[in-house]
């Protein structure tokens, strides 16, 4: 080889070696800006370009929709029309017992942050048909956690019912939505579901009890079809309640940072392949009643005295009712036909509706006022998708046989909007988050290892 023949060979090595730098530079500066996030929790630089590889792939265990279908309609069709719907003056108002007695045990769990309370909604915010009569509790009742009266909730109660809604308690849940002596409004939009420093010994014995008292023998080749699908609603749903937690999570209490806890998120949900599956699971059973009982939405008033957004609320609910990409990719979710069958079926809804009541009344026992909140409204819109697909028997004598109150319906449909924000989460950071606490992305442990490790490349 020429002399200039060699020179030109060193001089496209260094070239290359300098590129290789770079690009060694810009991963492991990467790689240090993800651990040194407090506990992994602002990866914003993952965020703007998640990770899409398909993990989980084929049909949804017990379900009739894949998961490849069920993601490219969540981010096309549901999750945008879920998230316009519930921020209407509809949907936004939740009617709820905040304050009950535990039927099991003393109420002592505390919160720490001021994030637990329920932020009361100002008379101006309420529709009209909401606001007689009201009643409002005396300052000096104990009803806040941290003895705050400026937390207060308003327990405005509603006496008079929107047109066409029924007042009828819900069979497979513990409340008692007609007495409304103990009933308080609550603007959902005004209390996100997120971190609220609930944690420690008391909320680990809600979710210990809802298993062990009403899934006890999970897994087992014993347990039958319907007592397999009890299971995977409440995993489903506790996965959806911690990815929510860790999704809005927060990160520093001097400085009220929020953020995402990614860690937190793999710990709980991710690294538990089940849990993913029984998230996807609850999600279609969910959009199921939904569809089942399409007829019976559409022509349900959403009358708030307010025509404009309520014209709108009703163009909503059709949209998502009758999109034909949903009605094209996935028509029946979910096959209810296919329960209670056989001598043993009446007995056997008997029983697993009594332990879904007994899951119900374990919410009153939740030691912090927002996951009460968002507790028992999701296992009441649990517990309407379950009334829709199995209180009433075929799909001709539905609008004839189905009662709904309003409150299940708003339940109904905000639990709906949860799991679908749930899924797109998992689909969006689910690979990212898995890729980086699973160790496939390393960093060093210094600057000066980092110089180290650049110098021997070079080298």
């Amino acid at each position: 080889m020429g002399k200039k023949a060699e020179i030109e060979t060193k001089a496209r090595g260094k070239r290359w070696r300098l590129m290789a730098v770079f690009g060694t530079l810009v991963v492991l500066f990467v790689a240090m800006a993800v651990v040194s996030s407090k506990d992994s929790t602002r990866l914003s630089l993952f965020r703007q370009t998640p990770c899409r590889c398909a993990k989980y792939t084929g049909i949804v265990e017990d379900c009739c929709c894949d998961y490849e279908t069920v993601d490219r309609l969540n981010e096309e069709v549901l999750h945008p029309s879920l998230q316009e719907l519930v921020k209407t003056p509809f949907f936004r108002y939740f009617k709820v017992k905040l304050w009950c007695d535990c039927p099991f045990w003393p109420d002592d769990g505390m919160c720490r942050l001021r994030d637990c309370s329920v932020c009361e909604c100002p008379e101006s915010e309420f529709p009209e048909l909401f606001k007689e009569p009201r009643n409002v509790l005396s300052p000096d009742d104990p009803i806040c956690q941290e003895g705050k009266p400026q937390a207060a909730v308003d327990r405005t109660i509603d006496s008079k019912a929107f047109r066409g809604w029924t007042e009828t308690d819900n069979p497979w849940t513990n409340d008692d939505e007609t007495d409304n002596s103990e009933m308080t409004y609550v603007n959902l939009q005004l209390n996100p579901e997120r971190y609220t420093g609930y944690t420690g010994p008391s909320a680990r014995r809600i979710w210990d009890s809802v298993y062990s008292e009403n899934c006890p023998k999970y897994p087992s080749e014993e347990l039958c079809q319907e007592e397999k699908i009890l299971y995977k609603l409440i995993s489903g749903l506790h996965s959806s309640i911690s990815i929510h937690i860790a999704a809005d999570y927060l990160i520093d209490e001097a400085t009220n940072l929020w953020g995402q806890n990614l860690s937190l998120m793999y710990d709980r949900v991710l690294r538990y392949p089940d849990r993913v599956r029984n998230l996807y699971f609850t999600y279609l059973f969910v959009l199921r009643a939904v569809t089942k009982a399409a007829d019976y939405l559409e022509h349900a008033e959403y009358d708030t005295a307010n025509p404009t957004e309520d014209l709108k609320t009703q163009s909503l609910i059709r949209q998502l009712l009758f999109n034909p990409k949903l009605q094209a990719a996935c028509p029946v979710p979910f096959d209810e036909a296919k329960l209670w069958k056989g001598q043993r079926g009446p007995e056997l809804k008997q029983e697993i509706q009594k332990q879904f009541r007994n899951i119900s009344a374990i919410m009153d026992c939740v030691g912090c006022e927002k996951c009460r909140l968002w507790g028992k409204l999701q296992v009441l819109g649990l517990g309407t998708a379950l009334k829709i697909l199995f209180s009433v028997d075929g799909r001709e004598h539905l609008l004839q046989n189905l009662q709904l109150q309003r409150n299940e319906v708003i339940a109904l449909m905000n639990l709906l909007n949860r799991l679908s924000e749930s899924v797109k989460f998992v689909h969006e950071m689910g690979p990212s988050a898995e890729m980086i606490m699973e160790g496939q992305i390393s960093s060093p442990s210094s600057p000066s290892r980092l110089w180290e490790m650049i110098r021997t490349f070079i080298v």
